[in-house]
């Protein structure tokens, strides 16, 4: 039974993930693991009910929640095995799962860990711009390891249910793979887009939503997408591979009859993404 959840980087999303869980109706602690200044903000915000040590909420807690960023999540996992209790499970927000999913399967027991990525965020960071509602009508997807779960892990997928989410579960290698077409590569296209514009020696008072729109990612911080980038090389590289060859077919069609296809083709999976939500 989950009583008592440990949150190990109170954050935007960790942050968020608190604040859904009261709205969800758990009536169990929240805990926080984060720096004084994350501890201090998120209680005055009433996210967690108190500020402890790695060590003290992992032995604590019921569930585990890593929302750190990927490289602390790995630095993590292998420390805290040995203060899990029994029924006590782990589970993670980071936004690539085939490295998380193996250092958990090396370190944690059996049955004690499911891996999650929330497709949900903002440009803005820490746990000042959390909010409940983050998760709702967004996808969250899960990643299930080899053998029977812990029943810790049941009760949180119905936790996360009533978060107004959509629950998906694949593989950590399908994950990444799908994920690099999905958010890692809009968010290269978009920064790539930006700069390009940037050095278009042109006048910001020309720019229109559209603009506006493509590069609204580009906002987001590189300290967010470097352990992306690193976890996940290889899938974003052959995405982005894909992405050039349609850019030079485009390019290539350019005043032909051609590009009226790339456009209507295009539009068909906008609309078609746009009904699924």
């Amino acid at each position: 039974m989950i009583e008592t959840v440990t949150i190990v980087g109170v954050g935007l999303i960790g942050g968020s993930f608190a604040l859904a869980l009261r709205e969800a109706g758990f009536t169990g602690r929240i805990l926080g693991v984060s720096s004084a200044r994350t501890l201090l903000a998120a209680k005055e915000r009433s996210v967690i009910d108190e500020g402890v040590s790695l060590e003290d909420g992992v032995r604590r807690g019921d569930l585990i929640y890593l929302a750190q960023p990927i490289s602390q999540i790995l630095e993590v996992i292998p420390q805290i095995g040995g203060w899990l209790g029994p029924e006590a499970v782990v589970t993670d927000a980071g936004s690539t799962k085939v490295q998380i999913v193996h250092a958990a399967a090396e370190h944690l027991p059996e049955g004690a860990f499911l891996g999650g990525h929330p497709m949900a965020g903002k440009e803005s960071r820490g746990v000042e711009a959390a909010e409940a509602g983050l998760f709702r009508n967004r996808t969250y997807l899960l990643t299930p390891g080899e053998g029977e779960e812990r029943g810790n892990l049941v009760e949180f997928r119905v936790l996360i249910s009533r978060f107004g989410c959509r629950l998906l579960e694949i593989t950590a290698a399908e994950h990444d793979r799908i994920i690099a077409y999905y958010s890692h590569v809009p968010q290269i296209a978009s920064t790539a887009l930006a700069v390009t514009v940037a050095g278009s020696d042109s006048t910001r008072s020309a720019a229109g939503p559209g603009l506006m729109d493509m590069t609204r990612i580009a906002m987001s911080s590189y300290t967010v997408w470097k352990d992306i980038i690193a976890t996940n090389e290889l899938q974003i590289g052959a995405a982005l591979d894909d992405y050039i060859i349609v850019l030079q077919r485009v390019r290539a069609a350019l005043g032909t009859a051609e590009v009226e296809e790339f456009f209507e083709s295009g539009s068909r999976f906008a609309k078609g993404l746009r009904s699924d939500f």
